[in-house]
């Protein structure tokens, strides 16, 4: 039973003497009410003894994997003594891992506690049920043979995969994958485990929603399975060091680029009579004020609003939308995508065009194909063959009946009238229109939520500032908008990471227009994980560089530019690419200056230039989280703790994080490393 000492010693002894004598929390007097119950609950959850010593898993009320072991090992006695057979089965979900990589142990939890109510509702009275903190669930059935036992964990599964679980309000569906083994005389728990764990993995590879026994069949595939894990995994020590420490030998090599370098550099002109650091600081002065002066600029020219030109008597053609899915990381999600989809308003025919692929048929298939005979809208498109996005909508362009196709990812929920806000751009003024993407699930964890406070620094005030500023867009990969006869002459290039933005550049230089619209709003998910932010940031600064080698130049040639666009190419091309590496400069610098002059404290910081473009500057990042705060969405606005929990952020981690990916990327790309890390996709609202 938690202790909770309430008295009215207060020092820091006596609080002390208290937690030492065992209670296990210690409140002086007076205190508030409210407080003292939020306490008393919090003991209550989280119980003061080792989570492994628990009985109860505390996520879904199952038995703990220590206490399950303990019950089957007692199970395993009773079958021995009796001759009655039992089974084990273990029973995991496909998308875990994927939810768990974007939301963390959050998914785990919500999940596990729905998944364990199904369990217990269509369990025997016999039956022992348990939960793995990894995610898996234990299931111990006594006395049963293989045919009970197969028809059991067909229900079980039929019933996991046909339902809708919940995170918040959104709906995701589940592949179970159940594997399971018969045991009567086996000579202890060791031996079955291994056998169900031989099933499991059997039944992941086929995941065919058939639970599978242990047998020789079973046995023979996982081995194989094992064997070539373990050939790939078999590198040589050097080939494995540098295959794991690659991204960290890339840092250093940036480090040494910006950093080291340069401080030799200034240190050997030094030596020999030529001290070019004064003029190198004023240049990178130079470059920050610039720098900043634009991202003011940006950020004011955002502030007006612009809305599509009203057209009297406008008649709404045959529009398409294309929706390219990578099946196994949006299986879970592409559901509640394309229910979402056709309950679009379109005054005239939408068609749907699910363009996929997937190394594996899936459950989820037979559910979309029911879908699709329902409603003739829904074209399923499965894309042989198929490695990237880019590959799946350059499929279904040969499919678009549409006079105008909207592209987006297998997350995109885009607002009810999107295609009729978005033809009335495309029907006079432009040939591709950018919307606002709009992160809705903010409230799976901290990254989401700074994510969501960034998404609209980038797409309520710098895209539309920019586009404004410069005369051109740039198309973001979903939620855009393409007259169709331009999307067939254009196509995605495979071969880029960001193909989106290759294409963007490359209908820019022809002299399409591009316009973007903070207003045209589609609601999509954000990494929810560092190590997922990182992996999407990666591929798109690397993409980014790719595009600038590949367009600097035709952008610069192209006689349909005219020198404001030019401008704007240099600068996001060329400068967006420099930056990183400029705005680091100041640090070999300020290091030199103190192994020359004996020390930082004998460096003069009040000079009137250092301290008025410093905080000219560092305003920036206060003046970008205003502007997204004034411009953002009002279910993004409410919350105006996240605006300042950015600025903060952003400032102490995140811009240099930033900048941290783009050097490292640049280098990748150098190197030849190109690999595209698909973004795990979650339910979180």
């Amino acid at each position: 039973i938690p202790v909770i000492m309430l008295t009215s010693r207060d020092s820091c002894e006596d609080i002390i003497d208290g937690l030492d004598m065992g209670a296990d929390d210690y409140l002086p007097k007076p205190f508030d009410p409210d407080i003292l119950i939020a306490r008393i609950r919090s003991k209550i959850n989280r119980p003061p003894i080792p989570v492994e010593n628990l009985i109860i898993d505390r996520q879904t009320g199952l038995l703990s994997v220590q206490n399950f072991q303990s019950e089957a090992k007692r199970e395993l006695f009773r079958a021995a003594r009796s001759g009655k057979t039992g089974c084990l089965a273990y029973c995991e979900l496909n998308e875990m891992p994927r939810l768990k990589e974007r939301l963390g142990d959050r998914a785990n939890r919500e999940i596990s506690e729905q998944v364990s109510i199904v369990l217990q509702e269509t369990s025997h009275p016999l039956d022992i049920f348990g939960h793995d903190p990894s995610g898996k669930f234990l299931i111990l059935i006594p006395e049963t043979d293989q045919n009970e036992c197969k028809k059991y964990l067909n229900e079980l599964s039929d019933n996991l995969s046909s339902l809708n679980f919940f995170a918040d309000a959104e709906s995701v569906r589940l592949t179970p994958i159940i594997g399971f083994t018969l045991f009567e005389k086996e000579k202890g728990f060791e031996e079955v485990d291994e056998k169900t764990q031989i099933a499991l993995e059997y039944a992941r590879s086929q995941m065919d929603l058939e639970p599978k026994i242990y047998n020789d069949e079973a046995k023979r595939t996982v081995e194989k399975i094992r064997q070539t894990t373990q050939h790939i995994r078999s590198l040589s020590p050097i080939s494995q060091f540098f295959q794991d420490t690659r991204t960290l030998f890339q840092f250093l090599i940036t480090t040494v680029m910006y950093m080291v370098i340069p401080f030799l550099m200034y240190w050997f002109l030094d030596r020999i009579g030529a001290d070019i650091t004064p003029v190198v600081y004023y240049i990178i002065v130079v470059a920050l004020l610039m720098t900043a002066i634009i991202i003011w600029i940006e950020g004011f020219l955002s502030l007006k609003e612009k809305h599509p030109p009203e057209i009297p008597g406008l008649e709404y053609p045959q529009a398409s939308a294309i929706i390219a899915a990578y099946m196994p990381n949006e299986a879970y999600t592409i559901l509640d995508t394309i229910k979402h989809f056709l309950e679009l308003d379109y005054p005239n025919n939408l068609q749907i065009i699910l363009a996929y692929n997937t190394p594996k048929p899936l459950p989820v298939e037979k559910t979309l194909q029911q879908l699709a005979k329902k409603d003739p809208r829904l074209m399923l498109l499965k894309v042989e063959g198929s490695e990237s996005k880019s590959q799946n909508v350059n499929a279904a362009i040969a499919h678009v009946t549409g006079e105008f196709v909207g592209i987006f990812d297998a997350d995109h929920h885009p607002q009810k009238d999107a295609f009729m806000r978005a033809w009335r751009w495309l029907a006079e003024s432009c040939d591709i229109v950018q919307g606002h993407c709009l992160v809705r699930n903010h409230d799976a964890s901290f990254i989401s939520r700074m994510v969501a406070v960034e998404f609209e620094a980038i797409y309520a005030v710098s895209h539309p500032g920019r586009t404004r500023l410069y005369g051109f867009g740039i198309f973001g990969g979903s939620n855009g908008f393409w007259k169709t006869e331009l999307l067939r002459q254009t196509r995605m290039h495979g071969f880029m990471l960001t193909e989106d933005i290759d294409s963007s550049m490359r209908v820019t230089e022809e002299g399409a227009i591009i316009v973007t619209d903070p207003l045209l709003v589609s609601r999509e998910l954000a990494p929810g994980t560092i190590k997922a932010l990182w992996h999407q940031r990666m591929r798109w600064a690397q993409g980014w560089f790719q595009v600038s080698l590949e367009h600097f130049m035709n952008a610069i040639r192209s006689k349909r530019l005219t020198p404001r666009q030019k401008l704007g190419a240099v600068y996001l091309l060329v400068w967006r690419e420099l930056y990183p590496w400029i705005s680091a400069q100041m640090f070999p610098i300020i290091a030199f200056w103190a192994v020359k002059y004996n020390g930082l404290d004998e460096l003069d910081w009040l000079i009137p230039v250092f301290i008025l473009t410093s905080l000219f500057t560092l305003s920036v990042g206060p003046g970008q989280a205003l502007f997204a705060y004034l411009k953002s969405e009002k279910e993004i606005k409410d919350h105006k703790g996240w605006f300042w929990q950015y600025l903060l952020f952003s400032s102490i981690f995140y811009t240099e994080f930033k900048n941290v990916i783009a050097r490292i990327a640049q280098i990748k790309e150098i190197m030849g490393e190109r690999s595209w890390r698909i973004t795990p996709r979650t339910n979180k609202p």
